[in-house]
């Protein structure tokens, strides 16, 4: 990696206004590639789940019974192609499809106990992968790295 003042400061220095934008870089790109690898750590080859309807299973989880619709514009795909996931997801025993309680025409995807099952592995495989990654680290690496886990998180307040 090439030497840069925000590197080259060590990983305890605070850096200054001017290096926000090279700080907003590097933890992208950090965040990226650790999300990246734990994604591909959640589906083993035996599955037969692909990102994307992971991805879609787990906003179904969060904010179902759901509609297509709904849930295209959350995995920020068009609609027929989110109809062509939830139909696999559907063959797979994921999701079921049930007409909405209030309006007939609507129909809402929930999660089936079998969906909450893959996900849970999923989730669980992933978390063994952070948490390997992780056990390697200084007991001060550790600190650090909880210590930052809410300034993380305040990235996102606004969303």
């Amino acid at each position: 990696m090439p030497s840069t003042p925000l590197a080259a400061a060590g990983p305890s220095a605070a850096p200054s206004r001017g290096d926000t934008a090279e700080l907003a870089s590097r933890l992208r790109i950090a965040v990226a590639r650790v999300n990246r690898r734990a994604r591909q750590e959640g589906v083993t080859s035996g599955d037969d789940i692909t990102a994307s309807k992971l991805a879609a299973l787990a906003t179904v989880e969060k904010h179902g019974p759901i509609t297509l619709g709904d849930l295209a514009a959350f995995e920020q795909v068009q609609p027929p192609s989110m109809t062509r996931i939830v139909a696999r997801l559907e063959e797979q025993g994921y999701v079921v499809r049930e007409p909405d309680a209030d309006d007939k025409r609507v129909v809402r995807v929930r999660v089936t106990p079998n969906g909450i099952e893959v996900l849970a592995a999923m989730r669980t495989r992933r978390t063994a992968f952070l948490a390997q990654r992780v056990e390697r680290f200084t007991d001060e690496e550790r600190a650090a790295l909880a210590a930052a886990i809410p300034l993380l998180e305040r990235i996102l307040e606004d969303d």
